[in-house]
């Protein structure tokens, strides 16, 4: 069983994916960050490091595809998908100036050769979160070169986030509004959570 986490910055993908994995005992692949040798460039200076940023990550997530597929785990919780890679980011930083045409063209291929090797997940889990939630956990983590992140970036990205999620079909999808909701800090919070994700899980196998 593939499970993945899709979502925003800050939306708590990655502590939901290690508590999950946790629970069912499942792989956990988490998204390639404190070892990311663009990140905190980009942060600086988005309309340099964009295009580097993104391949890197597209690579990343593809040998995470297929990691999972050679993987005898009974599943995997996979925190976000390649297709957020594709849809959302290099969409929003295309669409947003900080990658050239030429660049996002030759993204587009490399993507278009991969996705033939890829299979969605059996269940996709979206954390929704707005900006106020973000940004929150943003600070609450406090990761320096974060604090560069703008709001005009986070909203653009909850714009492409509601119309991919509105239009996704790829799998089973389980949309979890986190906004009033800490999963950290309230039992009560996760348990809902919970219920949620084992109601999805066991229908994976009727």
């Amino acid at each position: 069983m593939h499970v993945a986490i899709a979502g925003n910055i800050g939306s708590g993908k990655t502590t939901f994916a290690k508590k999950l994995g946790k629970q069912f005992n499942w792989d956990v692949q988490l998204e390639s960050v404190e070892d990311n040798p663009y990140l905190k460039d980009f942060y600086e200076d988005m309309k340099r490091w964009s295009f580097h940023l993104q391949v890197y990550f597209l690579n990343s997530r593809f040998n995470q595809v297929a990691k999972i597929r050679e993987s005898e785990f009974k599943g995997t919780i996979q925190d976000r998908t390649i297709y957020e890679d594709c849809y959302i980011f290099a969409a929003n930083l295309y669409k947003s100036g900080y990658i050239a045409e030429r660049d996002y063209h030759n993204y587009l291929e490399l993507f278009k050769s991969m996705i033939k090797h890829v299979k969605a997940p059996d269940l996709l889990i979206y954390l929704k979160a707005d900006i106020p939630k973000l940004v929150a956990n943003i600070q609450k983590r406090g990761r320096a070169y974060e604090e560069l992140i703008r709001i005009e970036y986070l909203k653009n990205l909850n714009e492409h986030y509601e119309e991919w999620i509105g239009s996704y079909d790829l799998g089973k999808l389980l949309v979890i509004d986190v906004n009033d909701l800490d999963f950290v800090a309230n039992v009560e919070d996760y348990a809902f959570m919970l219920e949620k994700v084992n109601y999805q899980v066991n229908g994976l196998f009727q």
